[in-house]
């Protein structure tokens, strides 16, 4: 979506009754009552202790057990009315929605399990969403590289414990190429209200450091994070100043009527063309006539500084998303350093469980003072972008040739892939064959 080519039953005991209630009889005649007792007894017990100890029985004080120790209850959704029960909401872009901040919060109250937003394993809810076009790919590998592509933003949530939604269909008919991504993060607010965050990320877009997580703490104070570069949005006046083709944005009212005004320069507006002529002559740059998400979201931030300005955040201090012809060369070096880290270090390199990799990257961490951010740095780049090479049509910027794109979009997806098979012991050697792996040896890099 990043271009047109875009039964259960309980054991009781039996009802005390006057048949078989125990009466007041001669101390010689109670033994054998006794000792039936205490057989029966033992009966339930031994088959207590069955039921509470084999894994393939159902035991329904077991079961509840188990519900209670989950922090978040996937089942429980009462009755009380919320913002779902009104037949005038729409999941669609072009029907508002006011006073969602309210909605969101009155859903919360009856879904307590959720803490406000904030995920089990610690940190606000995040839902990665990302996408396709509906129709088979013209370049004879680009399904398999759009495959590949989700596989990598899975792995990445898995790990790090986020939802992630993957759509190939257009929620706005009229709606599509680069716009279609509006509706998508729009629909996806609505159906994640536990969400704090909404996550957009291209389809040809790679998170190539698994262990990287997003500085929240830093966008406390806003509600759209960005990849740019402030003085080509000021000074230059630059249509590529900043890349939408991976944002952050949080699910609030802010979001849902910023999100308007941003789509209302997309393709199903009257003002479609109009909005293309603006752009053209705000930005000198601008080559096409058409009226795109990234000219209109530069827009925004130029012409209505006050407006929304102050809420967006313009991200430049490391790899939020990164132009893969200056990374993809530096995958081989990164990879050295990781190594000869973990070589100096054993318990950097110990064996564990995927569920623990944050505390390893958290141990990781120290290690990487040194390395900086962004370009030049030979820390693990966090999102790899292949802007311009459309994998799916096959049809790159002519600036470079469609082989460095895919062996490009290769040598990255296995670097990403070699951090997550770690775990499984094996490895890609070479990062041009992704078909082949290594079992690692014990103790691998020692």
């Amino acid at each position: 979506m990043v271009s047109p080519d875009l039964s259960r039953s309980h054991l009781q005991p039996p009802p005390l009754t006057m048949a078989n209630k125990p009466t007041r009889a001669k101390p010689t005649s109670s033994l054998p009552f006794l000792g039936g007792a205490l057989v029966a007894l033992l009966m339930v017990y031994a088959l207590w202790s069955f039921v509470s100890t084999n894994p393939g029985f159902s035991n329904p004080f077991n079961e509840q057990k188990k519900a209670n120790a989950d922090p978040v209850n996937l089942r429980h959704d009462p009755p009380d009315p919320t913002f779902y029960d009104d037949p005038r909401l729409s999941y669609s872009i072009d029907r508002p929605i006011r006073n969602w901040d309210d909605k969101r919060r009155e859903w919360m109250k009856h879904h307590q399990s959720f803490s406000a937003g904030v995920r089990a394993g610690g940190g606000e809810r995040i839902v990665v969403v990302t996408g396709s076009q509906a129709t088979p790919c013209k370049n004879p590998i680009g399904d398999h590289l759009l495959l590949r592509f989700f596989k990598n933003k899975v792995d990445y949530c898995r790990i790090h414990g986020y939802d992630v939604f993957y759509n190939n269909v257009l929620l706005h008919p009229e709606m599509h190429s680069y716009w279609a991504k509006i509706p998508a993060v729009r629909a996806a607010m609505v159906a994640h209200p536990e969400a704090e965050w909404i996550w957009w990320v291209d389809s040809d877009a790679a998170f190539t450091d698994m262990d990287f997580k997003l500085p929240l703490e830093r966008y406390k104070n806003h509600n759209l994070v960005v990849h740019g570069w402030k003085n080509m949005i000021y000074e230059e006046k630059s249509w590529v100043a900043i890349n939408a083709g991976v944002f952050l944005i949080r699910n609030c009212q802010w979001s849902l009527e910023f999100m308007e005004v941003w789509a209302s320069m997309g393709p199903q507006s009257p003002n479609y063309d109009k909005w293309g002529k603006i752009q053209k002559a705000t930005f000198q740059d601008k080559v096409f006539p058409e009226s795109d998400d990234q000219s209109g979201l530069v827009y925004l931030l130029l012409k209505e500084k006050e407006k929304w300005g102050d809420k967006i955040y313009v991200e430049g201090e490391y790899y939020f998303e990164g132009y893969w012809l200056e990374i993809v060369g530096t995958l081989d070096n990164i990879t050295e350093k990781y190594v000869g880290i973990e070589k100096e270090v054993p318990r950097l390199r110990r064996r564990h469980a995927e569920k623990v990799n944050e505390g390893y990257a958290e141990m990781m961490e120290p290690y990487l003072k040194e390395a900086g951010y962004g370009r030049w740095s030979w820390r693990r780049p966090f999102i790899t972008h292949f802007t311009g090479c459309q994998p799916c049509s096959g049809k790159h910027n002519k600036m470079y040739s469609g082989k460095s794109c895919w062996d490009g979009m290769q040598r990255a997806l296995n670097f990403a892939d070699n951090q997550v098979l770690r775990s499984f012991g094996f490895v890609h050697p070479d990062l041009l064959d992704s078909s082949s792996v290594s079992p690692l040896p014990f103790d691998f890099p020692a």
